[in-house]
């Protein structure tokens, strides 16, 4: 089916083919009937970079009245790049319908200029949830007339934090109006908001819940954590021509990770947070053009990228919630291309890939670090195939050709081969002579393990604090995901861990003393689900090592004692008066109602 016998208008049409749009991709081609002959609600879950904006902007385009100037179709987005590139694409669909007014709508440009466009009057907006929800507390903004919501990404809005604003802006819009819900994944906050404020919304699915792009294939390669840059830089030599966004989980570790790619000659930058709109700009341009060939960069300044021929993308490290993942993957691999999507990870993340699999519906391939032999012999192979393709200026060489012969006519072509070779060649040979094997032996691994678990089974510096985090069971967290956590965040592969006690929104975790606020500090300003992590020391006699043996001699009576951490008794005087009466079984159990109601506190507060 042709986006013609689906009913487009002969102007859109024009625009569209100037585009090279031929037919329908398979969002499109479900969701563009339902939209130009009916008015409803929608609910779409597609991969990411299958075509959403040209899903939703074509219709709203076609079917929007401009014999006035009433705003009548609202597009709120995670992040000001992809407002911009819906914006951009609308008016491109738009191009011969002059009355079709388009603002782009996000924080970091002049509020001004935006409120002046919007009293000209504009028939379509596209916003970030801040932005928009400041103009409407000013009053600047009026979409009493609205006929359609559209919620882009909507997932990453609820991740990023946006909730509040999203229901604010929502409970504004007249109740005649249609939401349109657009999403790569669907968990359970973006379930919601469909029962919230959408009337029996027509679904759409393209391909399975929460899977990944057919067009991406799978890989992980297994390193020990000490060499992950290492195994970076092999990786991004093996592949010349490599194009990629390679993904960091933090601010800090973007920088550092860029900073080491420029420093050993990449072409490589970073994106992320703390730089100003001017320099995420100016990253992005380098990058488009391809004067970068490495971006690295955190989850929330990668959003909305539309960077077209990806050849990878690089998980430095695999992020926290695993929906991410999809998010991750889906910026190689899109239209019609081919991209390979990499997670470098160590033996404690392995149990994450099976994870992910299960979400994405597809299998990894272990795939082995290249040696550095054979790292030089693609980059070789690479050199002289760029040789032998290169476009010769015939007219422009001919006059210096004499003079180059009888300069090199002493030299036969065997050793003219050897002498260019290693003129383009020495860097490579020299830095790889004698490069380690960066693979992990998993046989090997375990074995230590275990050795390690026998001849170590009490804590060395013979104590532990016990620190109170809030994550929990509604966070998915594991033992395993929870002990990845402090590894990574922390940078330290050594740091004991203890007794772990997890509860529905919040839990407790033993580390080795000297440990303890080297942990505390690496979680500062790390979130999940758009909600800040806290960790903080839990207070009370069990902090110590003979305090965990007496904790656990008293884990029978209830789930935890100290279900309140530190928050356990406002008052010495009641803990007294429980240790004199703790022989009593009733007081016990009451004892036992003020812990769980001290429980209920903290879920309350931390949820």
């Amino acid at each position: 089916m042709t986006f013609k016998e689906l009913g487009m208008s002969p102007e859109i049409l024009k625009a569209i083919e100037e585009l090279g749009f031929d037919n329908p991709m398979p969002v499109q081609a479900e969701t563009l009937p339902v939209l130009l002959n009916d008015d409803v609600d929608l609910v779409a879950l597609a991969q990411t970079g299958t075509g959403k904006t040209a899903a939703f902007g074509l219709p709203m385009i076609q079917k929007m009245n401009y014999t006035n100037k009433d705003t009548e179709v609202l597009v709120l987005c995670p992040t000001r790049e992809l407002c911009i590139q819906i914006s951009k694409d609308c008016k491109n669909y738009s191009k011969y319908i002059q009355e079709c007014t388009i603002l782009p709508v996000y924080g970091g440009a002049s509020i001004d200029v935006q409120i002046r466009t919007l009293k000209k009057g504009v028939k379509m907006i596209v916003a970030t949830p801040g932005r928009m929800n400041d103009l409407i507390n000013r009053g600047k903004v009026d979409i009493s007339k609205l006929k359609y919501i559209i919620l882009d990404e909507a997932d990453e809005m609820l991740n990023m934090g946006f909730k509040e604003d999203l229901d604010n802006i929502l409970a504004q819009t007249p109740n005649t109006k249609h939401t349109l819900l657009f999403s790569a994944t669907m968990p359970r906050e973006v379930e919601a908001i469909s029962k919230d404020y959408m009337k029996d919304p027509v679904r759409i699915q393209i391909g399975s819940r929460n899977q990944g792009a057919d067009s991406v294939s799978h890989v992980y390669y297994l390193v020990h954590a000490k060499d992950r840059y290492l195994a970076l830089k092999r990786i991004a030599d093996y592949y010349p021509d490599i194009y990629s966004i390679v993904f960091c989980r933090t601010k800090l570790e973007t920088q550092e990770v860029a900073d080491m790619l420029i420093r050993d000659g990449y072409n490589a930058d970073s994106l992320h947070g703390d730089l100003s709109q001017a320099q995420r700009d100016h990253v992005m341009n380098r990058f488009r053009l391809k004067n970068i060939q490495m971006l690295v960069a955190t989850d929330v300044a990668a959003r909305g990228l539309d960077v077209n021929n990806l050849t990878h993308v690089i998980n430095y490290n695999l992020p926290d919630e695993l929906e991410q993942y999809v998010h991750r993957s889906g910026r190689t691999g899109r239209a019609d291309k081919t991209g390979i999507s990499i997670a470098i990870i160590n033996l404690r993340e392995k149990y994450k890939i099976k994870d992910i699999e299960r979400q994405i519906k597809k299998e990894f391939t272990k795939a082995e670090i290249p040696t550095g032999k054979e790292v030089c012999k693609k980059q070789l192979f690479n050199m002289i195939d760029k040789v032998e393709h290169v476009d010769v200026n015939y007219p422009e060489i001919e006059t210096f050709l004499p003079d180059i012969m009888k300069k090199l006519e002493w030299m036969d072509k065997e050793e003219l081969i050897r002498k260019f070779v290693s003129l383009e060649f020495n860097r490579f040979l020299e830095y790889y002579v004698g490069a380690p094997d960066l693979n992990v032996d998993e046989s090997r691994e375990r074995t230590k393990q275990e050795k390690g678990k026998r001849d170590t089974k009490t804590n060395k510096s013979g104590s532990f604090t016990r620190l109170f985090i809030t994550l929990g069971h509604k966070d998915k967290i594991v033992p395993q995901r929870l002990i990845g956590m402090i590894n990574d965040y922390t940078h330290e592969r050594h740091i004991e861990i203890g007794k772990i006690d997890i509860l529905d929104t919040f839990s407790y975790v033993d580390v080795e003393e000297s440990k303890a606020q080297a942990v505390i500090d690496a979680f500062e300003d790390k979130f999940v689900k758009g909600r800040p992590i806290a960790v903080e020391i839990a207070e009370s006699k069990g902090s110590s090592s003979r305090g965990r043996s007496s904790e656990r001699r008293s884990s029978s009576d209830g789930r935890r004692r100290d279900g309140g951490g530190d928050r356990r008794s406002s008052s010495k005087k009641s803990d007294d008066r429980r240790s004199n009466d703790r022989n009593s079984s009733d007081r016990r159990s009451s004892d036992r109602k003020k812990d769980s109601s001290r429980r209920d506190s903290d879920r309350k507060r931390y949820r």
